[in-house]
């Protein structure tokens, strides 16, 4: 798991996003068990509780499941779970300031989509 910490969010919201990312991109697949919570806690240097409390966030979003005894493995669907959630974060955060700040500079709907086009390589 690649992961970079940075002082711009709680640790533990960093390992949920990059277990998620992991998941996004394949590298952990559907019914594969994630790194333990002792393997992260060492390999990042970082408390284990704050792994644990990482793993939880994504149990409560039902992206990973406890085997018990076992570990944490990644749920059926989960994939699809991540990329609802993103999404309407995206739209919740991103889209919405893209547009209060296109309204600002006086940006219309049609200069917004080619500036947006241009960025995205056409299309």
């Amino acid at each position: 798991m690649k992961l970079i910490l940075n002082e711009d969010e709680p640790i533990f919201i960093q390992i949920s996003k990059a277990i998620e990312d992991e998941i996004l991109t394949d590298s952990i697949k559907e019914d594969q068990q994630v790194p333990s919570t002792t393997e992260l806690s060492r390999l990042y240097n970082i408390n284990p509780a704050t792994v644990l409390k990482g793993m939880n966030i994504l149990v409560d979003k039902n992206i990973l499941y406890k085997k018990r005894g076992l570990g944490m493995f990644v749920n059926r669907g989960a994939k699809n779970t991540i990329k609802l959630l993103r999404k309407e974060s995206f739209k919740n955060k991103v889209i919405k300031n893209l547009i209060e700040e296109a309204n600002k500079l006086d940006i219309d709907k049609d200069e917004l989509l080619e500036m947006i086009k241009q960025y995205k390589g056409g299309n």
